[in-house]
């Protein structure tokens, strides 16, 4: 019918803005925080575009949920607001009408977020799990930034570079601060560089410095000098890469009977039951007196998403915790929010339904 066609090619138009406007957002944002990571030395300045990728992969079906709700709350409000919703119900459409059309816009994101859920997110997360371990086991030096004190990750040495060397393959003017055996140490050099032995040991290699190790407080101190000094940074031993529970496929996910892997479950078949019930709900919640304000309907709808999402967390907290079962949990809080679709749909259709003392207190 000709309101279901207009009524799609408006949701898409809208989902396509709010989309784009929610990722640019959820992208700028997660680039400051990882830009400033990376301004305190606290994580490499070529891993900002891989965090930054993995953190957007990541929350692509949050993303495309909210993008899917918003959608339909805007193209059905602008049919209350511009009475073109008087003119359907005149025709004879009921509000249950516009089901099958927000169904049919809504099936291609949840199947979407289904596979994201699913399949792409576990990957990710493995691959970020890699890729941080992949990070630690670097050598402490090559999260350093010139003018910037940086700790090693065993908290018993302080590096500092005045700057790199034209070619970038040498620091200049380093400051090593070291604690061994109980002795304070520093360690000045003119230049530095980052060597690998053959077995796959990193060593920090000094030039043309100076070293000052002692007890504070006493006169015992050591003065030497040196041409040059290698300090063992990491030998070859890598960490393994523990893939937390996030991280595994469907597969392992069914296989592994513990509770951590069934509330696990329970958030990845979740999602895309959200997303088909939050444009459910996104029908009664849309409607919008053209003579009153229309903020209230969307602060409404956005309690809704809020009071829904958290549910599923809650619920997923319970499995985990063997408070629920896993066969009651996964299906609850979507049964329970239906629920509140068919009692919001029965107060838009029906005046004189036991609802009606909610529409006689909001119009008062």
């Amino acid at each position: 019918m000709i309101f279901q066609r207009a009524l799609l090619r408006e949701c898409t138009h809208f989902a396509a803005a709010v989309f784009a406007s929610l990722f640019s957002i959820a992208v700028v944002i997660t680039l400051v925080n990882v830009l400033g990571r990376a301004a305190g030395g606290r994580l490499p300045v070529e891993a900002v575009i891989a965090t930054v990728g993995f953190s957007a992969l990541n929350a692509l079906p949050l993303i495309l949920g909210g993008s899917m709700f918003i959608a339909v709350m805007l193209a059905l409000s602008r049919s209350y607001r511009e009475s073109e919703m008087v003119i359907w119900f005149s025709a004879g459409l009921p509000l249950t009408a516009w089901i099958r059309p927000v169904v049919v816009f809504a099936l291609p994101f949840v199947v979407l977020i289904a596979v994201l859920t699913l399949a792409l997110t576990p990957w990710v997360n493995q691959q970020m799990e890699a890729f941080r371990v992949q990070l630690a086991n670097r050598e402490e030096t090559s999260r350093i930034a010139p003018g910037v004190f940086i700790e090693s990750s065993a908290a018993d040495r302080v590096f500092f570079v005045e700057a790199y060397s034209e070619d970038e393959k040498r620091v200049e003017n380093v400051f090593v601060s070291f604690r061994q055996h109980g002795r304070q140490g520093v360690m000045v050099a003119r230049s530095g560089a980052i060597e690998t032995t053959p077995e796959g040991d990193r060593y920090a290699v000094l030039l043309d410095g100076h070293r000052y190790e002692g007890t504070a407080g006493t006169p015992e101190y050591r003065v030497m000098t040196f041409k040059r000094y290698a300090i063992l940074l990491e030998q070859s031993v890598a960490a393994p890469v523990r893939v937390s529970v996030r991280g595994l496929s469907l597969a392992d996910i069914l296989a592994n009977p513990s509770l951590e892997s069934r509330a696990e479950l329970l958030w990845r078949l979740g999602q895309p039951l959200v997303a088909l019930v939050l444009a459910l709900l996104a029908i009664p919640l849309a409607f919008v007196n053209p003579r009153a304000s229309t903020s209230l309907n969307l602060a409404f709808a956005v309690l809704t998403y809020m009071v829904y999402t958290n549910l599923l967390s809650v619920a997923q907290a319970q499995v985990a915790q063997a408070r629920i079962p896993f066969a009651i949990g996964w299906w609850v809080v979507h049964a329970a929010m239906l629920a509140v679709f068919g009692l919001l749909m029965l107060y838009r259709m029906r005046p004189g339904s036991p609802l009606a003392w909610l529409r006689r207190w909001r119009s008062a």
